[in-house]
């Protein structure tokens, strides 16, 4: 199950049947992103597609009619009304024309009656309709999709069709699992199901039924069951990327570094086209330090060894090796910009003793010494009002219910070094606390859990910065031993599971939100189990800056019902 593997697939496809000459690729702001996710420009040129174009744009080209035109659209009623404009006014000579998704008998009518010249070739659907992130990961990049508990109806159609892709673009029929405590994921399945058995045919189709493999599960959870794992600092390379620079579809911007070369005031990251990336994303910190020294020490003897220039053998040798060595140039500079800077944060904002006091906050009980230690940060003016935003946060997850609990107190503290950032953490309480998780977050109840943390506590950590792990861990360990409760995970119409039928293909999707941290998780899972294919996705790809813009989004204008207590905010 490899979604990068899959959307390549198809845009290889749409490229190669519209056949040899100059193409042009016509493309609205989604479809735009799924490119760029797995294709870089100078892979798509080597397809021969020389230009591309908005479907929403105004183009400054009035006739190419030597060009062909692919285009490639989600098929969006706006989508739809600018494909018709285009037909009947065709800029290009003929058009090829690929839907990310299924479209309407109605909709594929409206372009036809349009195409009175004629141009269209084709039209297909291709289901590749969600962002490749990674080989394991897919997102389809909307922040906010829930009010309160409740759909914003535009996401759940959009999450809902994205899913359907999926399935098929993976070739899965799967049985549809959910959190029972969730109205927002009981809510997705049952729209899930019904696009699966609205479009049976196609699934018939496109997926062959083996009776001999347990049937994939596809797992729908909610962010608000975990609301620790993306308020984390993260230690791992990717993770560690996002969270202090913020990867958007591959690309971080580092125009704000000071003295940075123009070249590299916007990088991409992209574990297809760099290799250093890809054996590095789950590297922690410290490693990555040793292995950029080592491949800059590799560069500066490679780079010696074209200093001297002298016979034209030497010259015919450095020609054809100068593409490599420019591009492991490029490689090099990238990533000491990018380690420089993560070190100058680190540094500066005193992020190592920030994350050794969120580590401890959530994997360990001592309340006295956490609060202590707590205030001593809120006085300390080296600590970023968005660190200490997610300190009292953890603390308030955490000591929820705790006799001794000073989350009022530390809410005032926090008002007066941040009047902004102040409601942040009750919200993160109204949002995520123990009244809307349906899991034992902090493995206080549970006997198995507390049995596993005592164990964890005795057999040690390696690094004190990343001693948690997310309770997706848990919640797939018990899945993949068919130990995950059907009374908490039902199945979406009431089907049974077979029992003793471990699954082979699983398919998770967090409503709210997945993080790196998560992703890393899955990853290590799968090369621990042969034989499993697990696969991430969420509504985006969270950093802790994005996911308390996502909760704030869900708790726009509802009543607080848990914090009222918590006045003068």
């Amino acid at each position: 199950m490899n979604v990068v593997q899959a959307v390549k697939m198809y845009i290889t496809k749409m490229t190669e049947e519209s056949g040899p000459g100059m193409k042009v690729i016509l493309m609205d702001k989604d479809t735009t992103s799924i490119v760029s996710m797995v294709f870089s420009q100078s892979e798509i040129l080597q397809k021969e597609v020389y230009l591309f174009e908005r479907i929403d744009s105004h183009s400054k080209w009035d006739n190419l009619k030597h060009m062909k035109c692919i285009v490639f659209l989600r098929p969006t009623t706006e989508n739809i009304a600018l494909l018709s404009r285009e037909l009947r006014y065709p800029k290009y000579g003929v058009y090829f024309i690929y839907f990310s998704n299924v479209v309407s008998k109605a909709d594929i009518k409206t372009l036809a009656e349009c195409d009175e010249q004629e141009t269209v070739r084709e039209v297909q659907e291709v289901f590749a309709d969600y962002l490749a992130v990674d080989r394991h990961l897919f997102s389809f990049n909307i922040v906010g999709c829930l009010h309160g508990r409740s759909w914003n109806q535009q996401h759940l159609q959009r999450c809902s069709q994205g899913l359907l892709a999926l399935l098929l673009s993976l070739k899965r029929r799967p049985v549809i699992r959910y959190e029972a405590g969730s109205e927002a994921c009981a809510r997705l399945a049952e729209r899930v199901r019904e696009l699966v058995r609205r479009e049976a045919v196609l699934m018939d189709n496109n997926i062959p039924f083996n009776g001999d493999v347990p049937p994939p599960q596809l797992l729908i959870l909610d962010r608000r069951d975990d609301p620790v794992t993306p308020l984390l600092t993260q230690w791992t390379y990717q993770a560690m990327v996002h969270e202090l620079l913020t990867i958007n579809n591959n690309r971080v911007s580092l125009s704000h570094v000071p003295d940075v070369h123009k070249d590299f005031k916007e990088v991409v990251l992209s574990s297809e086209q760099d290799e250093f990336y890809a054996k590095n994303l789950y590297s922690n910190f410290g490693e990555i330090g040793q292995t950029i020294k080592s491949l800059m020490e590799e560069f500066q003897k490679k780079a010696k060894s074209h200093q001297k220039v002298e016979s034209i053998a030497d010259m015919k040798n450095f020609v054809e090796t100068y593409p490599l060595f420019k591009k492991m140039s490029g490689t090099v500079t990238k990533h000491v910009t990018v380690v420089g800077e993560l070190s100058n944060m680190v540094s500066k904002h005193k992020l190592l003793d920030v994350s050794e006091l969120e580590q401890e906050l959530v994997c360990h009980s001592d309340h006295a010494k956490h609060l202590q230690r707590l205030k001593s940060m809120l006085a300390n003016e080296s600590i970023r009002n968005e660190d200490l935003v997610k300190l009292v946060s953890l603390y308030g997850l955490r000591y929820e219910k705790h006799a001794g609990n000073a989350f009022p107190a530390l809410i005032d503290s926090l008002k007066k070094r941040a009047p902004d950032c102040a409601l942040i953490p009750v919200l993160v309480l109204e949002y995520g606390g123990a009244h809307n998780r349906q899991s034992d977050l902090f493995g206080l109840q549970d006997a198995e859990k507390i049995t596993k943390r005592l164990f964890r506590g005795l057999s040690g950590v390696e690094n004190i910065y990343t001693q948690h792990t997310p309770l997706l861990k848990d919640t797939l360990e018990d899945l993949i031993k068919g130990k995950l409760r059907e009374n908490l995970y039902p199945i979406c119409g009431g089907e049974e599971l077979s029992a003793g039928r471990r699954p082979q293909d699983v398919i998770v999707f967090m409503v709210g939100g997945t993080t790196y941290a998560e992703s890393c998780c899955v990853r290590q899972l799968q090369q621990a189990s042969p034989g499993l294919r697990l696969l991430l996705g969420g509504t985006t790809v969270h950093n802790s800056a994005l996911f308390l813009r996502e909760l704030q989004a869900a708790m726009q204008g509802v009543p607080r019902t848990h914090t009222r207590h918590i006045r003068n905010l």
